[in-house]
């Protein structure tokens, strides 16, 4: 499989765009995802919003970006889930926001992934897997799915709970550090729930592609590319920011705080 990232920003509609998000829109090396534009799965048991193409749902511009192919914001009904399916050749990483989701698949593994927990599974070779809530109240989770850099490896599973303290917390890394765990890609992940006016400096290697997924709060944004002067913006629950290498920044918590994912991706 190959990964291409985008050669320029796909530019949304700047209809409901607040005038600090229209300026990131306008800048060379960013692609913004607002939420309100990523494609949307209904069904009577599951409310999907897909930030690429999925589904049923494409669009040319949005088909991955680079390796990252899916980030799939599910809920999922009392009782109800994703019933027995297979995968192959794809790492796959879940991470648990809200309530618990029951993990069964043909390697024997029958798990429950609690609020907290993120799963990691590649599919390599072959899997099929369940994926059901079997409590007594929905559940929220993100899935989001990577090219491998090796196709037709024998598949395997883990899980793990990350305790979510001030700053980041490494959640995928190609040599685990601090913890965080392994997949077939030299990807990093890191999580991070600033608070109300809380001040990050944004993670990752200079020479590596970058993502951020706002999961819940707002925060502003501070980029300074080295062609260009600091850029500044505003991102809200659900958007998304893919950015080119050589954009340090920071990101300020807004009144709510916020709760957010960081892709390094090579």
């Amino acid at each position: 499989m190959t990964s291409v990232f985008p050669g320029s920003p796909t530019t949304p509609s700047r209809a409901g765009l607040a005038a600090d998000q229209a300026t990131l829109v306008e800048q060379p090396g960013l692609v913004l995802r607002p939420a309100a534009e990523r494609f949307h799965s209904s069904h009577d048991w599951l409310e999907s919003w897909h930030s690429f193409s999925f589904a049923g749902h494409d669009h040319p511009a949005w088909r991955g970006f680079g390796p990252l192919l899916v980030i799939n914001d599910d809920r999922v009904a009392a009782g109800r889930g994703f019933g027995m399916h297979p995968h192959r050749d794809m790492e796959i990483i879940t991470v648990m926001v809200e309530g618990v989701l029951h993990h069964r698949d043909s390697m024997g593994h029958s798990e429950a992934l609690r609020a907290g927990e993120v799963q990691r599974m590649s599919a390599g070779s072959g899997i099929v897997h369940s994926e059901m809530n079997e409590g007594s109240q929905s559940c929220r989770l993100l899935q989001i799915w990577i090219v491998p850099s090796r196709q037709g490896l024998p598949p395997s599973y883990s899980q793990k709970p990350f305790e979510l303290s001030s700053g980041w917390t490494l959640l995928i890394d190609p040599v685990q550090s601090a913890g965080a765990m392994a997949i077939d890609r030299p990807v990093r992940v890191w999580r991070a729930r600033p608070q109300a006016g809380e001040r990050l400096a944004l993670p990752g290697a200079a020479d590596a592609h970058g993502w951020i997924q706002l999961i819940d709060g707002d925060l502003e944004i501070s980029l300074e590319p080295a062609a260009q002067g600091p850029l500044q913006g505003h991102l809200q629950s659900g958007d998304g920011l893919g950015m080119e290498p050589g954009m340090p920044g920071t990101i300020t918590a807004g009144a709510g705080g916020a709760d957010l994912l960081v892709f390094e991706l090579r």
